[in-house]
C-alpha cells in the first residue's frame, strides 16, 4: 500500500493555526480500510466460492477483515491494512494471534499462493479478456 506523502517532507509550520477551520480536515487522506475490504471483495468475487467483508470482527480506518471461502471448500479470515493482507484465521470470523502469517501486496498474490483453482479461474479470465480485446481490434 502507498501513502500520498512523507510526513518528513512537510514543513513544520504549515500556516494553519489550531484553532484554524482547516483542522477538521486533519486525516482525510487516511483510506477507510471498510471501502478498501469492499473493493478487494468486488474485485475477485468471480474467482472464488464466497467472499465477504466480515460483519462480526471490527473494522475501522486501519483494518478490515475479509472471510473468504476458496473453490476448493477452504476458509479464511483475511486482515486487510495498510502492510496489505494476511490470513488470520482458518475460519470464517476468527483471528488466531498465534498465527503468523506474511501479509501479501495484493489480494491476487495472497490467493494464488492459497488456491490452485482460484488461480486457474483468473488465469481464464485474464485469457477470455485478451481474446475479447484481439477480436474486437480485428473488428
Amino acid at each position: 500500500m502507498e501513502t500520498d506523502y512523507n510526513p518528513m517532507e512537510l514543513p513544520n509550520n504549515t500556516g494553519f493555526e489550531e484553532d484554524s477551520d482547516y483542522r477538521d480536515f486533519e486525516g482525510t487522506d487516511v483510506k477507510d480500510m471498510r471501502l478498501e475490504a469492499e473493493a478487494v471483495v468486488n474485485d475477485v468475487l468471480f474467482a472464488v466460492s464466497n467472499m465477504f467483508v466480515s460483519k462480526t470482527l471490527p473494522c475501522a480506518e486501519d483494518v478490515a477483515y475479509i472471510n473468504v471461502e476458496t473453490r476448493e471448500r477452504n476458509r479464511y479470515c483475511l486482515e486487510l491494512t495498510e502492510a496489505g493482507l494476511r490470513v488470520v484465521a482458518y475460519d470464517f470470523d476468527q483471528t488466531d494471534d498465534r498465527l503468523q502469517t506474511p501479509y501479501h501486496e495484493t489480494v491476487y498474490s495472497l490467493l494464488d499462493s492459497l488456491s490452485p483453482a482460484y488461480r486457474e479461474v483468473f488465469g481464464n479470465a485474464i485469457l477470455q479478456r485478451l481474446e475479447a480485446l484481439k477480436k474486437e481490434s480485428q473488428s
